[in-house]
């Protein structure tokens, strides 16, 4: 009979509210509804650590067969042998339940995650960024666009650092529950993945050269905030790694600049911005 380890008595592990040990005295009775309702909400969600706990609920397979497809479908690698000299990096999966405003599931999302740090310098990477709004930006255009009643919408880029080019050679090995006819392959990549030390890098050179061509002006203050246009029709956009905010005096405005993003990336308009950066309600 299988007996919990001492150290969980550390850790509260049952998905009751009740039995947290805080409950006895703090209560949530003045909470307002929506925020209890979140509270119950994170308390009771479960979320796997590793592959194996996922496989039994179909809900995780569903998703992690689409995170292989998306991934076959933009040629994110190839299968061949592992040439002489090189090594592979390992991967893994990751999961994740994405919640809304109100701690409701949203949707749930694997993610094939190579073991960056495992990578060797000059070899495997060389230069790294991660294209983070800073968050006085955030604030600031917020701000702005709540005194001059702007548009605000939220738009979410799928899968976006596979859009991003590899400089260097890279090969990782199969995905756990990807099976092949021939024995012995690796996957060479040929476009940039989760976990890469250079993946972020990667898809920003994306993302921003293909704003540039499209008209827009990076700030020179911030790199992750772009302006189109001016007076009446200037659009602001803001992007933190895939969350993006669109910003502009109209919604003809805000549309008129969804429309080529959605032609180039494979993207999720979520509609007026609600819930951006863990900021709560916008």
């Amino acid at each position: 009979m299988s007996k919990e380890p001492p150290y969980l008595s550390d850790f509260v592990c049952s998905n009751t509210l009740q039995t947290y040990p805080i409950y006895q005295f703090c209560s949530l009775d003045r909470l307002n509804p929506d925020y209890k309702a979140f509270i119950n909400q994170i308390s009771t969600t479960y979320e796997p650590q590793f592959y194996h706990q996922a496989v039994p609920f179909p809900e995780w397979r569903e998703t992690m067969a689409q995170e292989i497809k998306a991934l076959e479908d933009s040629n994110t690698w190839s299968l061949v042998p592992l040439p002489d000299g090189k090594h592979c990096i390992d991967c893994r999966w990751m999961f994740k339940l994405k919640c809304k405003a109100d701690g409701s599931v949203d949707r749930y999302k694997a993610r094939l995650v190579a073991k960056g740090y495992a990578q060797q310098a000059g070899i495997d990477f060389s230069n790294t960024f991660s294209p983070v709004a800073k968050l006085t930006s955030v604030r600031v255009l917020l701000a702005v666009a709540a005194a001059k009643n702007w548009c605000l919408q939220q738009l979410d880029i799928n899968n976006p650092f596979l859009n991003g080019e590899l400089f260097e050679e890279v090969y990782i090995d199969l995905p756990q529950g990807y099976k092949t006819s021939t024995k012995g392959l690796v996957c060479k990549l040929n476009k940039s993945l989760y976990g890469l030390l250079q993946a972020s890098r990667q898809w920003f050179c994306k993302f921003s050269s293909t704003l540039l061509q499209h008209g827009f002006t990076q700030s020179k203050n911030d790199y992750s905030l772009f302006t189109h246009g001016s007076g009446s029709s200037l659009v602001i956009l803001l992007v933190y790694v895939d969350d993006i905010i669109l910003a502009g005096p109209s919604s003809a405005c805000v549309t008129r600049i969804q429309v080529p993003l959605q032609s180039l990336f494979k993207l999720k308009v979520l509609g007026s911005l609600k819930y951006f950066f863990r900021l709560g309600n916008c």
